[in-house]
């Protein structure tokens, strides 16, 4: 999500894949449950009933849902690890969480058969988010980028670049026409992920890339000053300060709105049918916007770790891979909107797949090109004070709040341990 956010997606008629009747199927001869602890998403039980038909009753996967917002995953499970609680098998964590957790000793390595699968056919920057110093911590599940979305009655010709959709929203704002930008502006991490795809399109740094120090480059600095226009432009709603991925997707699902472009996930597609069937026939997407071309979009999603501390190791890999195999991945892509990691799941002659993920191949085109969150184990902290720092985002004076940025994410940085 992604990232961190998730939104359910609409189940596509069809996808008969798995069925709940397996549950009564399920069920382990010797009484051995694994644990998955995983954010809430509609259709993964089906995921699991599949994988406990597998099993065979050599042990029963359980689905443990944590809470739907991921500041409240992760301190689920920092407590609950930090005191080495053995119920925890299996981990659903957020991309940015591998480098904390792995730090803290928390996370078993993945290493001989099981790496080898885990790292079959998964395209590079979803596998990064999976490693920390060289090693393999967990095994992919899904990922997510954002791409730019758009009613082709009002911008027949989506833009490429930030300028070129700021000129637009400007031209169509003086033609009375539908004319905002939206975005994520809330003070959360939604705030950070855009203005980590604007560092990364102006091919800056925020961090080192061992992620011990600090760099704020020009690249940053010029993100900044991009954030700032986009935002001071009177090309925005009003509300951009309380946005948030639901009030962005919202926002131009209204029957009112006055928005031409939307930065977003993918899950909006299915929601737009639903929310706005009338619009929904006109709504197009197209490659997040960059500099001078397309933009180099930071990915969400989430991955599979096995608890350091659970008492069934070897069964534990084996029911995450299969919960995030190629057909658990097309699955979930069909039915609950996350885009797969594998890179064979994305395939055209698949018209199932394609009807309920049209927009795949520009999925695809940004996954090669994306861009990763600093991977550090501090994250979480560097997350909260940067989006502190750039809210609300019309008031950055770029030189400054870069100045800002380096001292309080250095002094992040030297922190050293696990937040609560």
């Amino acid at each position: 999500m992604g990232s961190t956010a998730r939104w359910r997606m609409l189940a596509v008629s069809g996808a008969a894949l798995m069925t709940a009747s397996t549950v009564a199927a399920c069920g382990s001869d010797d009484g051995m449950q694994i644990n998955v602890y995983y954010a809430p998403e509609e259709n993964f039980q089906s995921v699991i009933d599949r994988c406990n038909e597998e099993a065979n009753g050599r042990y029963e996967i359980v689905y443990r849902k944590l809470p739907r917002d991921a500041d409240g995953q992760r301190e689920q499970m920092v407590r609950r690890l930090a005191a080495g609680d053995t119920d925890l098998d299996i981990l659903g964590l957020d991309v940015t969480w591998v480098p904390e957790f792995a730090e803290a000793k928390w996370l078993e390595e993945w290493t001989g058969q099981d790496k080898q699968q885990a790292e079959q056919d998964v395209l590079e920057g979803p596998l990064t988010t999976a490693e920390w110093n060289g090693k393999l911590y967990a095994a992919t599940k899904n990922t997510n980028v954002q791409l730019l979305w758009y009613d082709d009655t009002v911008t027949p010709t989506p833009p490429k670049t930030w300028r070129e959709m700021i000129d637009m929203a400007k031209q169509l704002k003086g033609e009375g026409k539908p004319y905002q930008v939206l975005f994520t502006g809330a003070q959360y991490e939604g705030l950070v992920v855009t203005y980590n795809t604007l560092v990364a399109s102006y091919g800056g740094k925020i961090l080192s890339d061992d992620g011990k120090s600090v760099v704020m480059d020009a690249g940053a600095v010029d993100a900044l000053k991009l954030l700032k226009e986009v935002s001071s432009s009177g090309i925005t709603d009003p509300s951009l300060t309380n946005a948030q991925e639901q009030q962005v997707q919202q926002g131009f699902e209204s029957p009112d709105s006055k928005a031409a472009f939307e930065l977003n996930w993918p899950y909006v597609y299915a929601a737009m049918q639903d929310g706005n069937p009338d619009r929904a026939k006109n709504f197009k997407w197209a490659r997040y916007p960059g500099i001078d071309g397309p933009g180099r979009v930071t990915i969400g999603g989430y991955n599979l770790a096995v608890s350091a501390y659970s008492e069934h190791k070897p069964e534990s890999f084996e029911a995450a891979l299969c919960l995030r195999s190629a057909e658990s991945q097309r699955y979930s892509a069909i039915n609950d909107g996350v885009p797969p990691t594998i890179e064979s799941v994305y395939a055209g002659d698949d018209k199932e797949f394609v009807e309920a993920y049209p927009m795949w191949e520009t999925i695809v085109e940004e996954l090669q090109d994306a861009a990763v969150r600093p991977l550090t184990v501090v994250y979480q902290n560097l997350s909260t004070i940067t989006s502190k720092v750039l809210s609300p985002p019309q008031d950055i004076d770029p030189e400054s709040t870069a100045a800002e940025l380096r001292d309080q994410l250095q002094k992040a940085l030297e922190s050293k341990g696990v937040l609560p």
